[in-house]
């Protein structure tokens, strides 16, 4: 590495949630990787449930041909709440918290664990990592948790869009898509749910660090105050859904196919098929709009929540 990389590099100072760990293995260590996904189980569960009504709304909109506005999305949850109950609005969350909480988890533990490693091959021990293993790194730790957990992301799309009688519960799903579809169903989508996720985790981890290393370099302070890091994590989630919805938008069109009438075809079909019928903005970005409200909120509330977890949790050790 050039000194001019490394002259541009901002060292780190008692900043607990920025510092890369050591490279040589101990029980420290260990600890570390435990805190980190508690952390990050902690911090998904959270922000998901803080905004589970609206998400709910805005997978409704995207497996369907109907055009989306504010207004009639909260129509939606009006007329949901009015025949089915204030708790129907968090329907298909119990499959949401089974994949978020080990989604959030490994994807927050991943991350450490891979800039640790690219801190080590880069030499940068001990450094904030430079732009592009910083970008790297939470491309690699979304796409790490997105590939273990895929099928109950799907599993979940299944529940958000369908009655109460169709599917009881989470295994209900599983033996039904099993039985009638096939286990090869429930990845399917996982290509397009890839190419999404590079982009999101990787800008979305980029964005939240790199203000908190700007802000460390310009205020003088350590660290950021709570609803500092809120707003950071709000900057970070609306870049990086806005980079990625369009291929959220085909994902969730493909994990529905065998139960909205949409035939079951490959990316390329599918995403012709929006632009065909419905536009490219308003069926590649439908829903968009609740997506600027919903994630911003539930990304600043996930690495608000994951780092002061793992202040705390690093307090409580020493």
């Amino acid at each position: 590495m050039g000194n001019g990389v490394k002259e541009g590099v901002v060292r780190l100072r008692e900043d607990a949630d920025t510092v890369l760990p050591s490279s040589v293995p101990s029980k420290s260590d260990h600890r570390q990787v435990l805190s980190s996904l508690f952390s990050g189980a902690l911090a998904g569960a959270l922000a998901k449930t803080a905004v589970a009504p609206l998400d709910r709304t805005k997978i409704i909109f995207q497996v369907s041909s109907k055009r989306f506005s504010a207004k009639e999305a909260f129509r939606l949850l009006y007329f949901t709440y009015l025949n089915e109950g204030f708790f129907s609005l968090w329907r298909g969350n119990s499959a949401t918290m089974v994949r978020v909480v080990p989604y959030a988890a490994i994807q927050f533990s991943a991350h450490e664990e891979y800039k640790r490693v690219l801190g080590r091959y880069y030499g940068f021990r001990g450094e904030a990592l430079p732009p592009w293993p910083r970008l790297l790194a939470g491309a690699l730790a979304g796409t790490t948790a997105a590939s273990l957990t895929y099928p109950l992301d799907l599993v979940r799309a299944r529940m958000a869009v369908t009655p109460k009688e169709m599917y009881s519960n989470i295994f209900h799903v599983f033996i039904r898509i099993s039985r009638e579809e096939g286990l090869k169903t429930l990845y399917h989508g996982f290509t397009p749910t890839v190419l999404g996720v590079i982009p999101y985790a990787g800008l979305s981890f980029f964005t939240y660090e790199t203000l908190k290393s700007l802000h460390r370099e310009y205020s003088g302070h350590r660290q950021p105050h709570p609803f500092e890091r809120m707003i950071f994590g709000a900057c970070a989630g609306l870049i990086g859904q806005s980079a990625s919805y369009p291929l959220d938008v085909v994902r969730r069109r493909m994990q529905t196919a065998g139960i909205t009438g949409h035939p079951r075809t490959s990316i390329a079909v599918t995403l012709s098929t929006i632009v065909r019928e419905e536009g490219v903005v308003r069926g590649l970005y439908k829903g968009l709009s609740m997506n600027w409200l919903k994630g911003p909120i539930a990304v600043g509330i996930s690495f608000t929540t994951f780092d002061l977890m793992q202040i705390l949790l690093r307090r409580l050790q020493s």
